[in-house]
C-alpha cells in the first residue's frame, strides 16, 4: 500500500474541473426511493404491533409496497455506484492516505454518531444489549450473520459498513485500476457488472435457503451474503470506479436524456418482477452505471441537465441526512406521534407529505448543524507554523486521448442509502 493516493490517468481538459453538480442533483432521487419503501412498511420495525404505511385503504396500501418494492434495494445500489464514481474521478494525486481516510471517516461518523445516540435515547436502548449496539457504534454489524445486529438501533446505518470498506479500500483498488489500458475499461466494466450477477447467483444456489427470510423468499442468511455482507457490494463501487475512469478518459458515448430514462424505467420493471435475489442489484446496475456516466460526462460538456440548479443542489447536499434520519423519523416518529391508525386515502397522503417533510427538514439539520461543521473541524489536519506542503504526485506518464471538453468541477455527492451513501 502506498503512503499516498495514486495518481489517475485523464484528459488534461478535464482533470481542472471541481464539480460534476448533475451528480449532486441525482442522489437525492435515490434518497427518496428508500423513503417511499420505508414509508409503506405493513408492520413498523420499532413498534411491530401496528403498521408504518397509513393507508386504510388495503388495495391502495398493498399496490404502493408492490411498485415500491425494489425502491430500496435499488436506492442503495445507486449510491454504491455513485460512491465508487465520485471517489475517482475527485481523487487527489500525493495527498497522504491518512489525510484521505481522515476526510472519508469525518464524513460519515458524525451524522451516524448523531443518529445513533438519537435511536438509543428515544427508543433502542429499551431492548437492544450491548453485544447489539456497539457493532452498530462502530460500523461493523453488517458484517455479522445475525438480522437483528445489522438492522439494529439506527436501521439505515447498515450501508455505512460498506461504505467504510469502499473508503477504506479506495488506495488499494485504485493501484489496480489505474492499471488498466484505456482501450480495455470496457471490458472489465462488463465484467464488474457480470460479477454482481454471479455474487446472486452464488446467493442462490450454494448459501443455506433455510431459515427463510419473513420479508422475502430467501433465507435470512441468503439476505445478509447478498445484500448486507460488505465485501459482495464491491462490484458495484469497483464498476463505479471503472465508469469514471471511462469519463475521464473521453471514452464515454453521448447518450441522450431520453435513452437514459428509457433504460431507468425498464430496470425498474425488471426489478419488480425479477426473484431476489437478483432484483437487489443485478438487473439494475447497468441502468444506473449508465445514468450516472451520461448525467457525468454531459456536465463536462457544458450540456444543461436541470439537475445543477440551487433546488437540486440543496436537495442533493442534505440527501445523505435524509436518509439517515429515517429510521429515527418514520420508523419510531410516525407511530410515537400518531399511534398505529390508518386513514382515508387524502388524510394518508398528507401524512406521507408530513413524514416526507420531517425527514427533509431533520436531514436538513444534519447537514447543516453535524456535517458541514465537523468536516471544517476535522476533515483537514491543522496546518503547522513553518510547514511545508506536500508536493504532489507526477501524473501517470500514459497519455489517453480524449475530445477537447470545457473543464469541469470536482463532483461533490453522497453515497450512503436501506440504507444510502455519505458524501465523500
Amino acid at each position: 500500500m502506498p503512503a499516498t493516493v495514486p495518481s489517475v490517468d485523464t484528459d488534461p481538459h478535464i482533470r481542472g474541473r471541481s464539480k460534476l453538480p448533475s451528480l449532486t442533483g441525482m442522489r437525492f432521487f435515490a434518497a427518496l426511493l428508500v423513503f417511499f419503501i420505508h414509508a409503506l412498511q405493513p408492520i413498523g420495525p420499532v413498534d411491530p404491533t401496528g403498521p408504518v404505511n397509513p393507508f386504510a385503504d388495503q388495495d391502495i396500501a398493498q399496490g404502493l409496497l408492490e411498485f415500491f418494492a425494489p425502491a430500496g434495494y435499488l436506492g442503495v445500489s445507486f449510491f454504491f455506484l455513485l460512491s465508487g464514481f465520485v471517489i475517482t474521478w475527485s481523487v487527489k494525486p500525493g495527498e497522504r492516505l491518512t489525510a484521505y481516510w481522515r476526510r472519508r471517516v469525518v464524513k460519515i461518523f458524525p451524522n451516524h454518531i448523531v443518529m445513533w445516540a438519537a435511536a438509543m435515547i428515544l427508543f433502542a436502548s429499551a431492548y437492544t444489549p450491548v453485544s447489539t449496539w456497539l457493532p452498530n457504534l462502530f460500523l461493523v454489524n453488517s458484517w455479522i450473520n445475525k438480522f437483528d445486529v445489522q438492522m439494529s438501533v439506527n436501521a439505515p446505518a447498515w450501508s455505512l459498513c460498506a461504505e467504510l470498506l469502499f473508503y477504506l479500500a479506495f488506495p488499494l483498488l485504485l493501484l489496480g485500476v489505474r492499471r488498466i489500458r484505456a482501450s480495455r475499461l470496457w471490458w472489465w466494466a462488463a465484467g464488474a457488472a457480470l460479477s454482481t450477477v454471479g455474487v446472486a447467483l452464488v446467493t442462490t444456489y450454494l448459501i443455506p435457503d433455510t431459515p427463510r427470510s419473513p420479508m422475502i423468499p430467501i433465507s435470512t442468511t441468503q439476505m445478509w451474503f447478498n445484500y448486507t455482507f460488505p465485501p459482495m457490494r464491491m462490484f458495484e463501487f469497483l464498476l463505479g470506479m471503472l465508469l469514471a475512469r471511462i469519463v475521464m478518459a473521453g471514452r464515454w458515448p453521448r447518450i441522450g436524456v431520453v435513452p437514459v430514462l428509457g433504460l431507468l424505467a425498464a430496470g425498474y420493471a425488471a426489478a419488480m418482477y425479477a426473484p431476489a435475489p437478483y432484483n437487489f442489484v443485478s438487473v439494475t446496475v447497468v441502468p444506473f452505471g449508465v445514468a450516472i456516466a451520461a448525467a457525468a460526462s454531459a456536465d463536462v460538456r457544458g450540456v444543461k441537465t436541470y439537475l445543477d440548479g440551487p433546488v437540486m443542489q440543496w436537495l442533493g447536499n442534505v440527501s445523505f441526512g435524509f436518509y439517515l434520519c429515517q429510521g429515527v423519523v418514520i420508523f419510531w416518529g410516525r407511530q410515537a406521534l400518531l399511534g398505529n391508525g390508518t386513514y382515508s386515502t387524502p388524510v394518508a397522503v398528507l401524512v406521507m407529505a408530513g413524514m416526507f417533510v420531517a425527514t427533509l427538514l431533520a436531514g436538513w439539520f444534519l447537514y447543516a448543524c453535524v456535517e458541514t461543521p465537523a468536516m471544517k473541524l476535522w476533515s483537514r489536519p491543522r496546518k503547522r507554523a513553518g510547514a511545508v506542503p506536500p508536493v504532489p504526485a507526477a501524473a501517470p506518464a500514459e497519455p489517453v486521448a480524449a475530445p477537447a471538453a470545457e473543464p469541469v468541477a470536482e463532483p461533490v455527492a453522497t453515497v450512503s442509502a436501506g440504507g444510502a451513501p455519505a458524501r465523500p
